[in-house]
């Protein structure tokens, strides 16, 4: 389904989910993630909102269970809507944190590793992902659709705010 014949006007998504990308000196802490939709593929520490959770709360919550640290200064960095026929229709808030406490620690959800800007693996990534996250990683806001069949990107739009 194209981008265009989407009414996006009246998308409802069927999860509302967090992704937090922890930045330190040029470089990022993305995951390797075990299980659940994308399991295997290498992206942001996040997951579903819990009933009465704000975005925020879930973003620094999902990253505790994760990667057992404390993401710190934490900013919006945007919005994703995914549109799907054959997974769930996701609308995801993304936030970055330039500071954490604690020891990147493996988890039964996932394993952490730090990239450097220019070499994040974006062929080991949703296919989106190389579309927005450096507009992200370089501190911009961004607002993005996608539409995914069987886990290939068939039509986007990424809108990067102005500063």
């Amino acid at each position: 389904m194209r981008i265009s014949s989407i009414d996006w006007q009246h998308w409802t998504p069927q999860v509302i989910a967090t992704l937090l990308f922890v930045v330190d000196s040029g470089r990022v802490l993305l995951i390797r993630k075990k299980r659940g939709l994308g399991a295997g593929k290498i992206n942001g520490p996040g997951g579903k909102l819990e009933p009465d959770e704000t975005p925020l709360a879930c973003a620094i919550r999902e990253t505790r269970e994760e990667l057992l640290i404390e993401a710190l200064q934490v900013r919006p960095a945007g919005e994703l809507f995914f549109h799907a026929e054959d997974m769930p229709r996701i609308h995801a808030h993304v936030f970055v944190a330039t500071d954490y406490r604690g020891i990147p620690s493996e988890t039964a959800e996932a394993t952490p590793i730090w990239f450097s800007f220019d070499q994040i693996p974006y062929d080991e990534m949703w296919q989106d992902d190389r579309l927005w996250l450096p507009q992200v990683l370089c501190g911009q806001r961004i607002t993005g659709w996608f539409s995914f069949i069987e886990e290939t990107l068939i039509d986007h739009k990424v809108v990067v705010e102005p500063d």
